[in-house]
């Protein structure tokens, strides 16, 4: 029973005294609950129906971290990403380990003998300038300037500044062609993929061209714009990337269908003919002068234009390239449809709202992307998968634009699905990692061989190797050899009491003969014709014997090294 003072429980809505009538306990004890209105049922003890007026709106949201416009906050955050990035880059390069390759041997003791000749002079007896697949002049002598500084690991971590000028000037090159976002994530997928990587850490010509080629390709957009001569300053650029590697003339046709694509974006035809007309003239000027003052026609034709066709089968090798690029590829693929169809995503709404038309979208697209598989068509046209994973990334320079573009159109405005952006991300550093690791152990560690070998080598003796390079670098720095004294199995030029010999019967008449004081074989799972013919004359001549046999394992097998001194008895020349 209640009083007068006892609260009225009423329904909601009406007040106590709109209520109050005769007097009956049931009713007034009742809680009454009435039906929600609407479709949604309210919150509980939320009795005051919310009000909504026609003419209610969001107050404006800031468009600083969208606006066309240039800002030095969004600036900032881009550059900090970049250098998040480069860092990245870094750690992951520097984190593969192994002795010297061949070819980092070889450009390196060939830098130390060009410097000879041309400031000491010493006769060049290695040649070098007849089979390199790079001026000899350029690289190795820069390579070997810095292997006296600070040996192998110096010219190392100048390969890795080298990939790094070239992840930044991709970065810059990008953000002219389309936006910050773009170009971070076109920085971002190419940090991290295995040519990057490898290159980073791996003392050859690849990470300078690479470079000389993100700084020509940022040159020429950079200044399209302005005066028709300016993109004559990018010409000796050029020309220096193709002395320092001849396969990098393979991407000239890209650097000049790019300049003409920007300037017509700004001038119309006329003026970007006249740009790129320009370009062309002084790179093939400069090629022709370097061409006919040097005698460096041979080594091009043998190691680009007219190079030897091999045995690798072409599904093999077009699953390498797939494994090695695919999905910057397939990413600068759905980059270039999605900008063909629309030049702007939305997510920056300051600006002009006129972009290039879509005919230009799909040139840029095409030029850009389709960089990407000259390198890998022409290997598989030729066959041989020798350096198809380095010579990979050439191509992928020019494509992470592309690439970028579709990161960010798969992110959405706003980053609406940042989740798509991390899955690439991801899937792209484990492909990166894993394959540049792998490829970084291919080739057999020599670090227990050199030990052995220095107790055998002396001044002055002649040594049949492979492998030779890593030797002659690591024995020559120690004073107890010099390339002069070692034969490759690739090619020999041997007289003796058969006469004039080459290729496989000069090996056999030098061993017969006992004019190597040693030999040193790399026997794997599948050795060569000659390393063959080597050790079966070895063991049938009685003129060597087997001194050590060291073994080693790889990323892709097993193997070992074998060491033969000539007997004694057998020193005859």
């Amino acid at each position: 029973m209640t009083t007068a003072e006892d609260p009225v429980i009423a329904p909601r809505g009406r007040t106590a005294e709109q209520h109050a009538g005769p007097f009956d306990p049931e009713s007034t004890l009742r809680l009454r609950v009435l039906p929600a209105r609407g479709r949604h049922r309210p919150a509980p003890g939320y009795t005051i129906d919310e009000i909504t007026r026609a003419d209610w709106v969001l107050g404006p949201v800031p468009d600083r971290g969208w606006s066309a416009r240039p800002h030095a906050r969004r600036t900032l955050v881009s550059r900090a990403m970049l250098v998040c990035l480069l860092l990245v880059q870094t750690v992951l390069s520097l984190r593969l380990h192994n002795t010297a390759f061949e070819d980092e041997a070889l450009y390196v003791y060939a830098g130390h003998a060009m410097i000879d000749h041309l400031f000491h002079g010493v006769p060049d007896y290695g040649g070098f300038s007849t089979y390199f697949s790079g001026s000899p002049v350029l690289y190795p002598v820069l390579a070997a300037w810095v292997d006296t500084v600070g040996g192998l690991t110096a010219v190392r971590l100048m390969s890795l500044a080298f990939m790094l000028g070239a992840t930044g000037l991709l970065y810059s090159l990008a953000r002219m062609l389309f936006n910050e976002r773009a170009a971070l994530c076109a920085a971002g997928v190419f940090a991290v993929c295995q040519s990057t990587l490898f290159l980073g850490y791996f003392a050859t010509y690849d990470a300078l061209a690479i470079l000389l080629l993100a700084l020509t390709a940022w040159l020429l957009v950079r200044t399209a714009p302005g005066h028709w001569a300016l993109p004559l300053a990018a010409a000796p650029v050029a020309f220096l990337a193709v002395g320092v590697k001849y396969a990098s003339a393979l991407y000239l046709p890209t650097l000049a269908a790019l300049l003409v694509l920007v300037a017509h974006r700004y001038l119309g035809r006329r003026q970007a003919l006249r740009r790129g007309a320009a370009f062309t003239a002084g790179v093939t000027v400069l090629l022709g002068i370097g061409v006919a003052t040097t005698d460096y026609l041979q080594a091009i034709q043998s190691t680009t234009t007219d190079r030897a066709h091999g045995t690798t089968s072409i599904a093999s090798m077009a699953w390498d390239c797939f494994r090695w690029g695919g999905l910057i590829f397939v990413l600068a693929c759905l980059g270039s449809t999605l900008y063909a169809r629309r030049d702007r995503l939305g997510e920056v709404p300051g600006g002009s709202r006129t972009g290039p038309g879509t005919g230009w979208r799909l040139a840029l697209g095409a030029v850009l992307t389709g960089s990407a598989l000259l390198a890998p068509a022409y290997q598989i046209h030729l066959q041989t998968s020798v350096s198809l994973h380095k010579h990979i990334g050439y191509g992928l320079l020019f494509a992470a634009p592309m690439a970028g573009v579709g990161i960010s159109r798969l992110m959405g405005a706003h980053f609406r699905f940042p989740q798509a952006a991390i899955a690439v991300g991801v899937l792209a550093l484990t492909f990166g990692m894993s394959q540049s690791a792998q490829n970084y152990g291919i080739w057999p560690s020599t670090s227990y061989l050199m030990p052995e070998l220095a107790k055998n080598v002396r001044m002055g003796q002649k040594w049949l190797g492979q492998p030779h390079e890593a030797p002659v670098y690591y024995l020559s720095r120690e004073g107890l050899t010099d390339y002069t004294y070692w034969t490759s199995i690739y090619y020999i030029d041997y007289t003796g009491r058969g006469g004039h010999l080459m290729g496989p019967e000069g090996y056999r008449a030098a061993i017969d003969d006992g004019y190597f004081d040693g030999v040193v074989l790399d026997w794997s799972d599948q050795p060569g014709d000659v390393q063959t013919l080597i050790r079966a004359e070895m063991r049938t001549s009685g003129r060597y014997r087997l001194a050590s046999a060291l073994t080693y394992r790889t990323s892709v097998g097993t193997g070992h090294f074998e060491i033969w001194l000539r007997q004694p008895a057998a020193h005859k020349r």
